[in-house]
């Protein structure tokens, strides 16, 4: 099979080239070029779309013998990615800028320009797992195909299947991921034993594209200060902020408020209201919630129907919650998700994304349109 496999320059696409090379496939080294002003040395930015990563994935290829090649995809980046980004939080939501871009670059630009030019599938170094089955008819019998599905990694403290989660089924059946069944120690060990260089190189970082982390900053910077009110749920005037985009639901220090709580307590942002540029606050116990409405929805894999127990991921390297979750679809639209957790789980935030679980298996994921609470709140002792 002809593979195309991404290199970013760090070591977990470094073994996972090398083991597809192992495996008996014919393999090409793809290195994606997605910053528009990319950084000289690896220090300057977050560990990745560096000069210095190109050259790290260039040297690799080079070991391994394998034909290489730089992409430039900033364009599409630029559009997809970070002016998503931007968009997102302006319109008062919580992006996840990772899931786009496994979504619009990876494993569409990329295994798009990979497919027109007669590769078969994309290789990457996301610690996660491919899991093929005996395809079965609707009675359950054997068709004599198979199905491949998403799994999480044995890794727990590297599993990335919640930002694969957006994968359709077409997208998982060109997709390998061949690092999902070790630990990432291990990994790094065996870099060492091929005698890559990047075996000891640091892990990049969430948000590639803002070099000093500051989020806050890098938005600010994009928005343009916005002042406004911060008030609390009966809409009295508590302080100021400048820019709503700069607060996150859940988020407790950096607030500046002018008035404290009548308790004493400390306050919360519970959600912020583009519409009227404010900040809103309140007391902990109300930041649970235990329904969540999903769109934007996508399956790895058949796409189940009526109710069903699953568990939900609401954060990339966070717990799974119990629920229910019911998908309604009508003729016209597209499908939602209603997510029902058995217990409140705090600080979600719309715009964030759900993906849903059955054991190991990736369901399917949605983006989070709103949240409701449904249980009545209660005070921490």
């Amino acid at each position: 099979m002809r593979v195309v496999a991404a290199m970013s320059g760090g070591v977990d696409s470094a073994v996972a080239a090398a083991r597809m090379l192992d495996a008996g496939h014919e393999v090409t080294g793809v290195h994606l070029a997605l910053s528009q002003s990319a950084e000289t040395l690896r220090t300057s930015a977050r560990g990745c779309c560096t000069l210095e990563d190109a050259a790290d994935a260039r040297r690799v290829a080079d070991r391994l013998g394998i034909p290489f090649y730089v992409w430039d995809m900033a364009e599409r980046f630029q559009h997809d990615v970070v002016e998503d980004f931007v968009r997102e939080y302006e319109a008062g939501r919580t992006p996840n800028p990772c899931l786009r871009c496994n979504e619009s670059i990876k494993f569409a630009a990329l295994l798009d320009k990979a497919v027109a030019l007669g590769f078969d599938a994309v290789a990457t170094g996301h610690y996660a797992q491919i899991v093929e089955r005996p395809e079965r008819d609707a009675a359950g019998e054997p068709t004599g195909g198979t199905v491949r599905e998403l799994h999480r990694a044995v890794d727990p403290q590297k599993d990335q299947s919640y930002v694969l989660g957006v994968l359709d089924t077409d997208q998982l059946a060109r997709a390998f991921f061949p690092l999902g069944d070790t630990t990432k120690p291990a990994i790094r060990e065996e870099a060492t034993r091929r005698g890559f260089a990047v075996a000891r190189k640091p892990d990049s970082h969430d948000i590639c594209f803002i070099a000093d982390g500051d989020t806050r900053g890098y938005l600010a910077r994009r928005l343009g200060e916005r002042p406004g009110e911060i008030v609390d749920v009966d809409g009295r005037v508590l302080g100021e902020h400048r820019g709503a985009h700069g607060y996150t639901v859940g988020q407790r220090k950096g607030l500046g408020l002018k008035v404290p709580a009548e308790d004493g307590a400390p306050r919360y942002v519970l959600r912020t209201d583009p519409a009227t540029n404010q900040v809103v606050v309140g007391p902990q116990e109300m930041l649970g919630v235990d329904v969540i409405l999903a769109d934007h929805v996508r399956w790895c894999g058949p796409a189940p129907s009526g109710e069903q127990r699953l568990g939900a991921q609401i954060r990339a390297h966070g717990v799974e919650h119990p629920a229910r979750v019911v998908v309604t679809e009508a003729p016209d639209s597209e499908p939602v998700l209603r997510v029902e957790l058995e217990q409140p789980v705090r600080g979600v935030a719309p715009g964030q994304s759900v993906v849903l679980y059955d054991g190991t298996r990736v369901v399917g994921s949605g983006t989070i349109a709103a949240t409701e609470r449904v249980q009545p709140a209660v005070a921490a002792p």
